[in-house]
Parts: structure tokens; C-alpha cells; sequence
């Protein structure tokens, strides 16, 4: 289970932040740090640049977890995983964000405002801060995907 004093860095794009606003809200009461990286309006701004912040904040270690919001959460998802630390996953539902988190140890969660409810989406966030890593065969198959590994 993720302490309530450990930080969480937002990001999200003009279709997000609606959604966004609404998770920081429920971090912030659940005693999260929040570090909100943008976008604050509804004019017209490009994912890419949220999703790398976002994937900044936690690879330096300024934020443990990472939640980004677009329209579909793929653009968003992909732009994060750009950055080598991070593991991003899309997520729909709770079950989604419990399994990324249990097999795959994702930091950064991905949510589409436009695709998921904002009950369904804040009962993902919380899952999937309250979800350990489960270790065993998944490590392996994380190392695998890890920066500097190769095959044998």
C-alpha cells in the first residue's frame, strides 16, 4: 500500500483536466503530495509535452507515482513511455490498474477522459496506489523490459 505522504505527479491535456482536477482532489484529501505539471484550461495544448513531464518528475524521483489523463490515454501513455524508467499503462477500469501494478509494476497510470468515468477513474487511481508489486515471475519479465537488459 502506497503511504498518504508519498507524491504523485498529474498531467493532463485540455480534454483532461476536468478528470484531473477531480483526482487531485481525492489525492490531496487522501493526503498525497500533488504535483500538478499542466495543463490548468481548455485551450487546445499538445499531449506529449504533459506526458513528458509527467514521466520527468517520477524517472528523478520527484513524484513515486504518475497520472496523466487525455482524451484516450493512448497518445498520452505512449508519450511517457518514451522515457526509459517509466512503465505507463493505459487503464479502463480497476481491474486494469490492479493487474499493472501486481504483474507489470507500472509507475505512471494513463486514463482517457473521454472513455472513462470519473467514479471509474478515481476508484483506478485509488487501486492502483493501493496495489503492491507482486515480485516472483514478474520480475523477471520487468527486468526484461528494463533499460540495459539484452538477451541471452
Amino acid at each position: 500500500m502506497t503511504p498518504a505522504n508519498t507524491p504523485i505527479a498529474l498531467g493532463a491535456d485540455h480534454a483532461g483536466v476536468a478528470l484531473k482536477a477531480a483526482i487531485r482532489e481525492m489525492l490531496e484529501a487522501a493526503g498525497h503530495p500533488v504535483a500538478d505539471l499542466g495543463t490548468h484550461g481548455t485551450e487546445s495544448v499538445d499531449y506529449p509535452d504533459f506526458g513528458a513531464a509527467v514521466a520527468s518528475a517520477v524517472a528523478e524521483g520527484r513524484a513515486r507515482f504518475g497520472v496523466l489523463i487525455c482524451g484516450t490515454g493512448i497518445g498520452i501513455s505512449i508519450a511517457a513511455n518514451r522515457n526509459p524508467a517509466i512503465r505507463c499503462a493505459l487503464v479502463h477500469d480497476v481491474t486494469g490498474a490492479r493487474l499493472t501494478r501486481q504483474h507489470n509494476d507500472a509507475n505512471v497510470i494513463a486514463l482517457g477522459a473521454r472513455m472513462t468515468g470519473v467514479e471509474v477513474a478515481l476508484d483506478a487511481v485509488r487501486t492502483f496506489l493501493s496495489t503492491p508489486f507482486e515480485g516472483g515471475r514478474h520480475g523477471r519479465r520487468i527486468q526484461k523490459i528494463s533499460p540495459g537488459w539484452s538477451a541471452p
